[in-house]
């Protein structure tokens, strides 16, 4: 089983809480309740891009940087069984609930949910809105490993592949100067939620994996700055998610440039993560390896937690924004989210990596051991 990163489980934790304080915010208190931290909260969705960029991204060029073929069917089994059953769980709880509080002003159609298209069209206040991030995330996952079989494939070339990546980090920035209308802010449902306009913040997480795979000495070098990467990768988030929010220097350069440049920064820091002389591997936050475990089921239960518990805070007079409710339900959505990754997630992980281990699992066991997998890794 390959070791957890320290580091790569602080920033998982990171990404989780940002976007918890960015929903209490918007859900429950419907104020700034956690100021500045909540109002670039949703950063915590493009700190998830980047690190499934670059986790992926490992996955699939790690053997095609030595020439090994790749499997294709036990990529995609091994992310359907890791990402659709939480999915699939939550998914059903909305259609049995239509009119509960966790209902918005509408829902896309089920066809959509099943395809992870409902990104498409996407408006802000509609049914499970929060999904649109994983619809980026699955289509990634059906591109990449295809793009990485036409470009690099057994030549074990990064040229194609580089030339790519570069080419489509552009055109997510083409996508959403095109898309920009005067008068529009850089959180436009149209662009926000679109896959053309988002896909790229993945691409500097994957750039990170083929720095670290096709060019090892270069990568050696890089993380043996890790406290530098992170000064630097702080700095510059902090100075374009500020930049985001207040539209500077325009509204136009803010939605076309501002979110490659926020997921390059979180980039840094992953690389600050891969280091192990960085603070972020020498530092261990108690809890933060629980958070990150669980993340994913937190980050699709904790919202209709929040949006239930609302209506029953106000019908008992008590302020949301009261230290007390915001520790109940913060809580409440962390344990939601750990009941799911417990009675959900968790056995068919269990099953994922019995019947498709990772590579090279079976070689590292005996043969007797191979099936009965246990969880690895973060991804």
């Amino acid at each position: 089983m390959p070791a957890r990163l320290p580091g790569l489980d602080t920033l998982r934790a990171l990404a989780i809480a940002l976007v918890l304080m960015s929903h209490y915010h918007g859900f429950v208190s419907h104020a700034p309740t956690f100021g500045f931290l909540g109002r670039i909260g949703w950063a915590g969705v493009d700190l998830f891009f980047v690190l499934s960029g670059y986790l992926i991204g490992n996955q699939l060029l790690a053997p095609a940087s030595r020439g090994d073929p790749m499997s294709l069917k036990r990529f995609f089994a091994r992310r359907l069984l890791r990402t659709l059953p939480n999915y699939y769980a939550v998914l059903a709880v909305y259609l049995l609930l239509p009119d509960s509080p966790i209902a918005g002003t509408g829902m896309a159609p089920l066809w959509q949910f099943l395809t992870f298209t409902q990104n498409f069209g996407l408006a802000y206040g509609e049914t499970f809105t929060h999904s649109w991030s994983l619809c980026i995330e699955e289509q990634f996952y059906l591109v990449l490993p295809l793009a990485v079989l036409a470009l690099a494939g057994t030549r074990r070339s990064p040229w194609l592949l580089w030339g790519a990546l570069c080419a489509a980090m552009a055109a997510g920035m083409a996508s959403r100067g095109t898309a920009f209308l005067d008068g529009q802010d850089a959180f436009a449902a149209p662009v926000y939620y679109s896959s053309f306009c988002r896909f790229d913040e993945l691409l500097p997480g994957v750039a990170i994996a083929m720095l670290k795979n096709f060019h090892p000495a270069a990568f050696a070098r890089l993380v043996r700055h890790g406290n530098a990467l992170l000064a630097a990768g702080l700095a510059g988030a902090g100075a374009v998610l500020y930049g985001v929010l207040n539209e500077a220097p325009s509204a136009f350069a803010a939605s076309t440039f501002g979110f490659s440049l926020v997921a390059a920064s979180f980039a840094l820091l992953a690389c600050a993560a891969l280091a192990p002389g960085s603070l972020l591997n020498r530092v261990r936050i108690p809890g933060t390896a629980s958070l990150a475990l669980w993340s994913y089921a937190v980050y699709l239960v904790h919202k209709p937690v929040f949006m239930a518990l609302r209506p029953e805070l106000l019908a008992r007079g008590i302020d949301p924004g009261a230290p007390s409710a915001i520790a109940v339900v913060m809580a409440a959505g962390i344990l939601g989210g750990w009941l799911l990754y417990r009675a959900v997630e968790l056995p068919f992980m269990r099953l994922r990596n019995r019947w498709y281990p990772a590579a090279g699992e079976a070689v590292r066991r005996p043969a007797a051991q191979a099936p009965g997998g246990t969880l690895g890794g973060m991804a």
